[in-house]
């Protein structure tokens, strides 16, 4: 259930930054969105452990920063697979992309999906 609420949450981030850059990142519907939400968490339980374990020593120089730029990556192998209706126009726009993502999932998820038990 929480893995669903995530993909939502993702699909309206993607919704509100495409609003946002219009003309950097591009959605063709909500439909888009939700598909390349669900792409970028398989990616992100396939791939990105194998990125992070890959390129660990330059992770742990920049004290977790690269982390972004392994993020940036995923969100650009999503523009890949879900083609023309998902479009990031570059590598750049990917990392902004990225660490506005990071930073809202840590919001949200700080402030309204907290553990009441916790």
């Amino acid at each position: 259930m929480r893995w669903l609420l995530g993909i939502i949450i993702n699909a309206v981030l993607f919704i509100a930054l495409a609003g946002f850059f219009e003309d950097d990142l591009y959605l063709s519907g909500f439909g888009a969105a939700v598909g390349a939400s669900f792409i970028l968490s398989f990616l992100n339980i396939l791939v990105r452990p194998f990125l992070i374990l890959l390129t660990l020593p330059v992770t742990i120089l920049s004290l977790g920063l690269f982390l972004f730029v392994i993020n940036a990556v995923t969100l650009m192998l999503t523009d890949s697979l879900m083609g023309s209706s998902f479009e990031i126009s570059g590598f750049g726009m990917a990392l902004l992309t990225a660490i506005i993502m990071s930073l809202a999932n840590l919001v949200i998820q700080n402030t309204f999906l907290k553990d009441p038990d916790k």
